[in-house]
This record gives C-alpha cells, sequence and structure tokens, in this order.
C-alpha cells in the first residue's frame, strides 16, 4: 500500500541538504559545484511541486532531481557542444531539454512562483539578497528570479554579457555560503 506524501519545501535545507550533499560529493568533488547543484535541485522542487505523483517518498524525489542535475552536469562538461549549449540556451529551455523526469518537468505558466508561496525560504532569500552587493542582487534575481535573457539584461544595466554571467556565480556562490550559515544554525 502507498502512502501518501507531502512535499513540505520549508523543511528541505533542514532535513535533506547533508544526505543531498554527501550523495553529490561522493560523484563531484569540487564543493561549491556541489552546494550549486542542491540549490538548483531545491528550485527544480520548488518548479516542479504540482507535478510530484507520490509514488516515492520526497527524500527520494528530491534526491532523484539532484541525480539528474549531476547528469546535466556531466553531460555538459564533457562536450564542447554542451558547454555552448548551455550557454546559448535559457535555464528553462536547458531544463526541457536535459530534464526528462516527468515528476519534475515545469508546465509553462509555473515559474518561480514557489520560491514566493514559500514563506520560509522566500524570507531567507529576501534577506539573503539584502547582504549581497547590490548589482549582484539585481542580476542574481533578473537571471534567476525572473528569468531574464542575458541579452536583456546587459543592455537593461549597461553591462557586458560575461559580467552578468560573473554576478550571476558571485551572487550563488555568496547565496550558497549564507544557506550554509542558516543550514548549520537549524
Amino acid at each position: 500500500m502507498l502512502m501518501k506524501t507531502t512535499i513540505n519545501p520549508d523543511n528541505w535545507i533542514r532535513d535533506y541538504y547533508d544526505y543531498l550533499f554527501n550523495y553529490a560529493k561522493k560523484k563531484i568533488s569540487d564543493e561549491s559545484k556541489v552546494e550549486d547543484l542542491i540549490q538548483d535541485t531545491f528550485i527544480a522542487g520548488l518548479r516542479s511541486m504540482k507535478n510530484f505523483s507520490q509514488k516515492s517518498t520526497e527524500k527520494t524525489w528530491i534526491t532523484s532531481i539532484l541525480k539528474h542535475k549531476i547528469i546535466d552536469y556531466y553531460r555538459a562538461q564533457q562536450t564542447a557542444k554542451g558547454k555552448i549549449e548551455r550557454n546559448m540556451l535559457s535555464n528553462e529551455e536547458y531544463f526541457q531539454k536535459y530534464f526528462k523526469e516527468p515528476a519534475c518537468i515545469m508546465e509553462e505558466e509555473t515559474k518561480f512562483d514557489y520560491v514566493a508561496e514559500n514563506n520560509l525560504f522566500s524570507a531567507r532569500l529576501s534577506r539573503s539578497l539584502d547582504k549581497l552587493p547590490k548589482k549582484q542582487a539585481k542580476v542574481f534575481e533578473m537571471k534567476v528570479m525572473k528569468e531574464y535573457d542575458t541579452d536583456a539584461i546587459s543592455e537593461i544595466l549597461n553591462i557586458s554579457r560575461n559580467n552578468v554571467w560573473v554576478l550571476v556565480s558571485r551572487a550563488k556562490k555568496n547565496l550558497a555560503s549564507e544557506f550554509a550559515e542558516y543550514r548549520n544554525a537549524i
């Protein structure tokens, strides 16, 4: 008999971060990349909560998302085509093309709204963004939360495409640090 599983993103960092980190660390030696993949996993989980089919536990489901993120990471690392394609595709296009697990495919209207619905995560993210340098926070918000195209961000903020990626990368690293502190405080 299958028991009904509910998704509770408020507890993901506390309940799964260490497990996911140790799991991914066995497969990827770069700890900062592991932290990025875990963040991406949580975001993908938030985006696809509506599609959770309850055929597994929440932990199994979130771990399967991470497994796919790791596969995507190595796929992109292995080929020049993968590297070029990753830079050319938007996050959603890349997700739709490579992240095939039916329980995790996003609906078109389902964007970053899940973060706003999750009060704990949203509040923590907001406080963490406030601690970032203003330009980093702005670029992160535009690229990740609002899903602006790199060219649009570059034009709006009058910065180079490369600078957009550098600022997003730095913001992710700083946010990973903030969330690690939060996780350790729990």
